[in-house]
């Protein structure tokens, strides 16, 4: 099936991603995982939550920590729209498809949108949100690998081809995809709105589940900073995959576990994508350089383990191609 045609015109307007809420089991376990050791700031906490940004991030938070009886397990995946009116723009048009859609009330958040996605990701959608003085300059603050912003989600999904066509219909536009030679079907897929190489990705596997959410950094050496610091510091087993360079976004990466399960990358160094008309990549689901540019492949973990979203229920993957695994 052949990548569709861009939506340039889309029904309402995305900027990008926001955020992300992740339920776990123990918050002080969590803020000394993603507060002393990744660096990301505390922008608010209380007995149930802990609000996070990054280093460069004016907005309140790209990431909510909330302590749930369902810990590992993802609450909601969150962006922003362009301005207040395609929040409505944004109701009537996943009313029109079918979507549930509520009107809820978040924390530090605007008028904010509750619906889902083709395969059941829960969505939510504002445009304005708390905003915070500029701390991107504040070097003393900087610590662990110096995130400096949210970078993307990446989602598995039963049908990579349907999550393309669905996204792609509310303006992701796609940058690279793998196709399966012999049923000519997307295995994965890169799509963006802010002009990096995804904000949202999809990968072929049992889904709808969140395969990682990633935080850009300054530089690959902050990514070996981290590896030591993890490695002396009692994580060493939270270490999954790399460090290492895609071959699909040419990014530097590392992949690691929160005490919870969920996936996290580090990731820097991918490219430019804002012209409307880039054409998108293509890769070979065999090429081993399409996982790592140095060959290296990723764990058999790095393709079955990932966390599902509250009231979801998940389904097996259509496509049972299979790519490069470490043995």
């Amino acid at each position: 099936m052949p990548v569709p045609t861009p939506n340039l015109y889309p029904d309402f307007n995305t900027i990008r991603l926001s955020h992300v809420c992740l339920n776990v089991k123990d918050l002080a376990a969590s803020r000394a995982f993603y507060v002393d050791t990744l660096g990301l700031r505390v922008s608010d906490e209380s007995d149930s939550h802990i609000y996070l940004r990054a280093m460069e991030e004016r907005g309140h938070h790209c990431v909510i920590l909330q302590k749930s009886d369902q810990p590992g397990t993802v609450e909601v995946m969150g962006f922003k729209t362009f301005d207040e009116d395609d929040l409505d723009r944004a109701e009537a048009y996943f009313r029109s498809k079918g979507h549930p859609t509520s009107w809820v009330k978040r924390a530090f958040q605007g008028r904010t949108l509750l619906t889902s996605d083709n395969i059941g990701i829960p969505l939510e959608f504002y445009h304005k949100m708390d905003r915070l003085e500029p701390i991107h300059q504040k070097y003393a603050l900087y610590h662990g690998v110096k995130p400096l912003r949210i970078d993307h989600f990446n989602c598995f999904s039963p049908d990579v081809d349907a999550s393309v066509a669905f996204y792609n219909d509310i303006g992701f536009r796609v940058t690279e995809y793998t196709e399966d030679e012999d049923s000519k079907k997307l295995w994965a897929a890169w799509m963006h709105r802010k002009g990096g190489v995804h904000d949202m990705a999809f990968t072929n596997g049992t889904g709808p589940r969140m395969h990682h959410v990633a935080f850009w950094v300054p530089t690959p050496l902050n990514i070996i900073d981290l590896l030591d610091l993890m490695a002396t510091t009692g994580y060493v087993s939270h270490i999954e995959r790399g460090p290492g360079r895609h071959g699909i976004s040419n990014a530097f990466f590392l992949y690691i576990l929160d005490p919870d399960g969920h996936r996290i990358e580090i990731y820097c160094s991918d490219y430019q994508t804002v012209d409307p008309d880039l054409e998108p990549m293509k890769w070979d689901l065999k090429d081993p350089q399409r996982q790592t540019l140095w060959g290296a492949p990723a764990p058999k973990s790095w393709f079955e383990h990932g966390t599902e979203f509250v009231g979801t229920p998940t389904r097996a993957a259509q496509l049972a191609a299979t790519p490069i695994i470490a043995p």
